[in-house]
């Protein structure tokens, strides 16, 4: 029981360390503000509720903007990964577009779609995308071709193969491109929200930034880095379930 908590040693130790440093006056208050005043500028955030508005905004975000990547990776990835007409009608430009520095398109969208939500929205969607097409197309072609054998052998046809065997074998690799794909989500959405927004946690920390309120940065880091970790603790929950059938999956 005491060894799951010693993870958690070195960031305390480092906070620790950051207080002392801005106790004794080696860490500049203009710098960096100390832990306790980010605790108390984060509780003043929270009652308030700026901090609530700003988070429901960016969530909204990210919710539209992930399922719309997840869709369109997950569509893109089946058609090319189960037919060659489709690997060859797909692939060669989402590898061509997916080497492009996508963060680069920002003045694009923003002609395109102006500066409301439509550009903040696509920036996520594109960060999503190629990691969920890249990860489910391998995952598909990488299926053990012995399996796929066996398959036609108990007399599956194509949709069966398809649904028992290519599937199945393609999610732990799909999973794995889901926590890829998440991740990219909120990266995006910290260049989005400098996108003229009004709101969102990347403006809270853009707004921060003009007032050099270092303490409001923080928490805006801090409330991004949780978001991240707590969609990595969903997907991870959701590998537990849908990977049970796998020998060699570690319950932990």
């Amino acid at each position: 029981m005491i060894s799951q908590y010693r993870r958690y040693l070195g960031p305390l130790l480092l906070i620790a360390l950051w207080q002392i440093g801005s106790s004794t006056g080696l860490i500049s208050p203009r710098a960096l503000a100390a832990p306790s005043v980010v605790a108390a500028t984060l509780w003043e955030l929270l009652t308030s509720g700026v901090l609530l508005h700003h988070l429901s905004v960016s969530l909204r975000r990210v919710a539209i903007g992930g399922t719309i990547g997840i869709g369109v990776g997950t569509g893109l990835a089946l058609v090319s990964g189960l037919s060659r007409p489709g690997e060859t009608a797909v692939d060669a430009t989402m590898q061509m577009l997916r080497a492009m520095p996508f963060l680069a398109l920002v003045p694009l969208l923003i002609l395109w779609f102006g500066i409301g939500e439509t550009p903040k929205i696509t920036l996520v969607a594109l960060g999503v995308t190629f990691p969920i097409y890249l990860t489910l197309f391998g995952g598909i072609r990488g299926v053990d071709a012995k399996l796929v054998e066996a398959g036609r052998l108990l007399g599956l046809g194509r949709g069966g193969l398809i649904r028992h065997v290519i599937l199945p074998g393609a999610l732990p690799s799909a999973l794995v491109g889901l926590r890829y794909g998440l991740g990219t989500a909120w990266l995006s959405l910290v260049v989005a929200e400098q996108i003229n927004a009004d709101a969102g946690i990347g403006y809270l920390i853009m707004d921060a930034r003009d007032f050099l309120r270092t303490d409001v940065i923080v928490v805006g880091l801090m409330v991004y880095s949780l978001l991240g970790l707590g969609a990595d603790g969903v997907v991870r929950l959701i590998e537990r379930h849908a990977l049970a059938w796998r020998p060699s999956f570690i319950r932990s």
